[in-house]
């Protein structure tokens, strides 16, 4: 240990590291970032390392090692990039020495190890979108699954919605970043514009704010536009929602051979456990997929769901080689 460090807890380094990122991230990085070194704190405690000054490249790859115990590679990826750049700051202010986040390996996967596959396929989307629209039509359910998936929209974007974002005349909805109220946007004031709603799905809007919209407001004395009686729907509530809505029992006969009368899968705080449920981001991952299979642009695309290229081919596009080729096809015997 070199003499020039300074004494510093793990609990103080990762506090300080979190206060100073805490400016350029936004409230879900945070949270992750809070996620992945409190790892780093839990196998501090359990090493009784009680000061970073003591760290070495061999506690890192016990760390490694710790850390790796039943999760996947990906995410074993995602701790150790966070915990490198922590490495870094601790350098900087003299916790640690100089050079030790280069002990730190990542490792390696392929690009489509590390896209999830998760998304909502049009065949089980159409269905249950029009389940939606015959029995609980301009509900708060209704609309939640119908903007996702005709915008693919974040779970963030949606929740951020005010009755005053909604232009009827427009046709649209104005997405704006604001972080002092409590509904920031994951790429901030890059991700504000303004997205186009077909007519039809601006009438279901429309109902819903007259007929189904609890009129209230939250704590901020804003008018959200997705409510419960409490005020602005949390994201959680937002993601049981959609668990529901996606699960095939909801609409039709259960796939995986149980009973939904019975099955531990229809318990509230338990449906994301159903093999066939899927997540707000599923949606938005199958909403993308979507429009690319109908030949949107990509760059319409990209724009519209505030995704930009590289990611989107990476996390988002789950078409085959042979269908983008189809598409391609299309559009060069269309000039």
């Amino acid at each position: 240990m070199s003499d020039e460090l300074t004494p510093t807890t793990p609990a103080e380094a990762v506090e300080w590291y979190l206060a100073e990122r805490d400016p350029e991230l936004s409230e879900k990085s945070k949270q992750n970032q809070r996620y992945r070194l409190e790892q780093f704190l839990a196998f501090c405690s359990d090493h009784e390392l009680d000061d970073m000054n003591r760290l070495t490249g061999r506690d890192i790859h016990r760390f490694r090692v710790w850390a790796s115990q039943d999760i996947e590679t990906v995410t074993l990826r995602g701790y150790l990039q966070t915990f490198r750049v922590f490495l870094e700051f601790c350098a900087a202010i003299d916790a640690v020495e100089p050079g030790m986040r280069e002990r730190v390996q990542i490792p390696e996967i392929e690009p489509e190890d590390e896209a999830r596959n998760e998304h909502l396929e049009i065949g089980r989307a159409g269905p249950i979108l029009e389940h939606l629209e015959r029995f609980a039509y301009a509900s708060r359910e209704h609309v939640v699954t119908a903007i996702l998936w005709h915008t693919a929209f974040r779970l963030g974007t949606l929740r951020s919605f005010d009755v005053g974002d909604f232009d009827p005349d427009g046709e649209c909805l104005n997405v704006r970043h604001r972080p002092e109220t409590g509904t920031p946007l994951k790429n901030k004031k890059a991700a504000e514009r303004s997205v186009a709603v077909g007519s039809h799905y601006c009438d279901v809007i429309k109902d819903y704010i007259e007929h189904n919209r609890e009129d209230v407001t939250d704590d901020h004395g804003r008018r959200p536009l997705i409510t419960s009686s409490r005020g602005r729907l949390s994201e959680g509530s937002i993601r049981e929602t959609i668990y529901r809505v996606t699960q095939p029992c909801e609409i039709g006969d259960c796939p995986h051979d149980k009973d939904p009368n019975t099955c531990e899968y229809r318990q509230h705080s338990q449906r994301a456990g159903c093999p066939s449920s899927r997540s707000p981001h599923g949606i938005r991952r199958g909403a993308i997929t979507n429009n690319l299979r109908n030949g949107v642009p990509q760059q319409v695309v990209s724009e519209r769901a505030n995704v930009s290229g590289d990611i989107l081919d990476q996390h988002y596009d789950e078409r085959t080689e042979r269908e983008k080729m189809e598409i391609r096809r299309e559009y060069i015997e269309g000039m």
